[in-house]
């Protein structure tokens, strides 16, 4: 490698580092905003009963939640605050202008409860049990697992050129699966410090569904699920209930919630890329949307051995799953350029560390030399 590149990769990392410190500069700016609005809502609710007057004071909040994630650009900070805020924080304060949902499961929540509950995708375990614990030490060997293969995923990205571009594809699908988990896993470790609670896990090996229903409903992002459930489909529910048998009543129900969960998400990726959608996205949560309700109705219809073994229906969910992630998905992350604002960051995150290390090294060397 030439001197003349060297340079040129130590000046680009250098303003890539500096971009960075910006960009931290608008993350706290940008939770500070969140955790004023909160304690806001907090208060709202002592004040307010719940219904007309609660909601109309904390839809203000709502549209702010919406507006706080354009102050933010890079993959890791701003689409997981993006996530965190406009989805999980507004979806529940909606549900908490109701007096519904985790933020009004205690009449005496406390403040820092409310602020952690409200922002961060956890769901508070009432009660520990000894599979629990057996399955939290289980976890810190399966995230090391994880982080390894995260790391063996991106350094993999600087050999692209020599990979077949589904090959390519499978690796950037595997590093979204695995920074998703490990970052969802790394908000949930300050509330277990602080609280003292333990806390689901967002992901259950979704490689081991068995089913759409499986995958969808109990294994994969599981408190984006649990938020879809009280707000969207527990509702649709009851109108759809309404006008039609309640064993039939869960299908238009599954479809409306794949609706909503599709809008969320083009809004996600509008996050992470600032461009225009082209509706893939959504086309791809409406495929799933009407898949998973066929599914539904079938199991209604066929009963015991008419039914597929597990044997079988767990590879051709996963088969069907990746096919169409690959299809309609994981190319939007890339016109997003979202490969390339995570193998960035990773790279700004990896320079800062190693100067780190050096100063420490340097001033170690220092204090020696003066000894």
């Amino acid at each position: 490698m030439s001197h003349h590149t060297t340079v040129s990769q130590a000046h680009a990392l250098s303003l890539l580092l500096e971009t960075m410190e910006g960009e931290i500069r608008n993350f706290v700016i940008v939770w500070v905003s969140v955790y004023a609005s909160l304690i806001y809502c907090y208060f709202i609710g002592k004040i307010l009963q719940k219904g007309f007057a609660r909601f109309m004071a904390i839809l203000p909040i709502v549209f702010l939640f919406l507006f706080l994630p354009l102050n933010l650009y890079s993959m890791h900070l701003g689409g997981a605050s993006a996530f965190f805020i406009a989805w999980l924080a507004n979806f529940k304060l909606l549900l908490f202008a109701a007096s519904k949902g985790p933020l009004s499961a205690e009449p005496s929540i406390s403040l820092l409860r409310f602020i952690v509950v409200a922002c961060l995708p956890i769901k508070i375990q009432q009660n520990r049990s000894r599979e629990t614990s057996i399955k939290k030490q289980k976890s810190a060997l399966n995230y090391a697992v994880k982080a390894l293969l995260l790391a063996v995923a991106v350094r993999s990205v600087d050999y692209g050129e020599q990979m077949h571009p589904k090959v390519i594809l499978c690796v950037y699908s595997l590093i979204i699966y695995l920074s998703l988990e490990l970052m969802l896993a790394v908000a949930g470790f300050l509330p277990r410090l602080l609280l003292g609670v333990e806390l689901e896990a967002q992901f259950d090996e979704p490689y081991l569904s068995s089913s759409l229903q499986d995958f969808w409903g109990r294994r994969w992002n599981i408190m984006a699920s649990n938020i879809l459930r009280p707000t969207v489909y527990e509702p649709a529910l009851w109108a759809s209930s309404r006008v039609m048998s309640r064993k039939w009543a869960p299908i238009p129900a599954i479809f409306g919630t794949f609706v909503v969960s599709a809008l969320m998400h083009e809004l996600m990726f509008y996050y992470l890329g600032r461009v225009r959608p082209t509706w893939e996205i959504t086309a791809f949560f409406l495929l799933h949307g009407g898949c998973l309700a066929a599914e539904v109705l079938l199991k209604k219809i066929l009963t015991g051995s008419r039914r597929l073994p597990r044997l079988i229906s767990g590879p051709l969910t996963v088969a069907f799953v990746m096919a169409t992630g690959f299809w309609l998905f994981f190319p939007q992350l890339l016109r997003c350029k979202a490969d390339v604002l995570a193998l960035e960051e990773y790279a700004a995150v990896g320079g800062f560390l190693k100067d780190v290390v050096g100063m420490a090294f340097t001033s170690r060397a220092f204090n020696k030399t003066r000894c």
